[in-house]
């Protein structure tokens, strides 16, 4: 198993020039928030290139207000708006699905990966390529294309830092220099909105009770995960070529209240845990200032008035999409890029097309069952892989609402 965050330090002296910062979807979650975290920082931090997809109005907007050296909108069809927006400013303006993956090739010291789904991995490997410090959120680079990112990021150099809220907590408080000392990491979830209801209620759960979140405020698309726990099932994958241990030593507790963000159990019997109120940019400006720290003006964590922490065991008959992520883990391969690719086409049609709640994960164990991982040696192979699944994922989909 390979360890793919680089554990030396390579910041600069707090007196040093702004680190350089490109954000990939910028007017998303994550951008938004890191968008935040910058603007507050403007010593630390500079911006060289912004992306979204499609909302040109509030990229421009995000553009000129950090002062960036160029915007990219993924939609060709927006690059008049943008242009139009970002007219009188020293911001350039630039457009299409090559321009995207261009940002990632620009001289940024960082590159926040913020971008929902595949579109989010040539920008990243290309960030990769030239040895580049990636925060992701784009669960896509490791879940995709997981052995293939590991590879390019030893070969190049590079270091990845975790931005989701588990992954950076176990960061926090794993012993990289003694990894055989570690008995187990514990990833934390909220349970989401469905946590207590029984399963066959779920079944007439809308998108709309699926995408209000107890603790988080987030997309509608993670939203949905969360709900149907799919999120963590990805989050199991991405740990495991994080960090180095094994799957079958990765678990998962259901934590309603979300202070305790994840834990490392060592074989002394230490088990360490990093706690915070559920904010997003706590994660993100830890990625972003690694290995200090910036001030975020995230609510202050305050036990006394939480008074209970509690915990319990995930329910694996409600919750089948972590057997089924721990099955595509264990098969390999394109194994976890077919659950990825499915789950998003399945999330899709529940939001938007009628697919039932409960179809979501079914749809996705039937692409497993039909569609053969296969090895995947290149980006080429991802994308191959992605592609049949969400044929597959498609077909099945339209059938489940017909």
């Amino acid at each position: 198993m390979d360890l793919a965050i680089q554990t030396e330090s390579t910041a600069a002296d707090a007196d040093e020039a702004p680190r350089s910062v490109t954000v990939l979807g910028a007017t998303g979650s994550i951008g938004c928030n890191t968008v935040d975290i910058l603007a507050r920082h403007p010593a630390a931090f500079r911006a060289e290139v912004l992306t979204a997809h499609r909302n040109a109005p509030l990229l421009a907007e995000q553009a000129v207000r950090l002062g960036a050296r160029r915007a990219v909108i993924g939609d060709a069809a927006k690059y008049g708006e943008l242009k139009s927006a970002l007219a009188g400013t020293a911001v350039e303006a630039a457009a299409g699905a090559e321009a995207i993956a261009e940002a990632g090739d620009q001289p940024a010291d960082i590159v926040v990966a913020g971008i929902v789904g595949a579109a989010g991995l040539k920008p990243v490997l290309n960030a990769v390529r030239r040895g580049a410090t990636v925060a992701f959120a784009n669960k896509e680079c490791l879940v995709s294309a997981g052995d293939l990112m590991v590879r390019e990021v030893r070969a190049a150099g590079a270091t990845l830092l975790p931005v989701d809220s588990e992954h950076s907590a176990i960061f926090q408080v794993f012993d990289f220099g003694q990894p055989d000392k570690v008995r187990r990491i514990v990833l934390t979830a909220s349970g989401g909105p469905f946590r207590t209801k029984p399963r066959h209620e779920l079944a007439a759960v809308t998108p709309a009770q699926a995408v209000a979140h107890p603790n988080w405020d987030m997309g509608a698309k993670i939203s949905v995960d969360s709900a149907t726990m799919m999120n963590k099932g990805l989050e199991l994958i991405e740990a495991f070529h994080l960090f180095p241990v094994p799957e079958e030593r990765i678990e998962i507790l259901v934590h309603p209240q979300s202070v305790i963000h994840s834990m490392v159990d060592y074989v002394d019997g230490s088990v360490l845990a990093q706690l915070g109120t559920p904010d997003m940019r706590t994660p993100i400006a830890y990625a972003l200032a690694w290995p200090r720290r910036v001030e975020t003006p995230a609510q202050r964590l305050a036990l006394e008035d939480i008074g209970t922490l509690t915990f319990e065991a995930p329910d694996p008959v409600r919750f089948p999409a972590l057997r089924l992520a721990r099955e595509a883990l264990r098969e390999g391969a394109s194994a976890p890029t077919l659950l990825n690719a499915a789950n998003e086409v399945a999330v899709a049609w529940f939001l938007e097309r009628g697919l039932g709640f409960l179809k979501i994960t079914e749809v996705v164990e039937k692409v497993l069952e039909t569609v053969a991982a296969r090895p995947l040696n290149s980006l080429d192979d991802v994308f191959a892989a992605d592609a049949e699944a969400r044929r597959a994922a498609e077909e099945i989909a339209s059938k489940s609402v017909g």
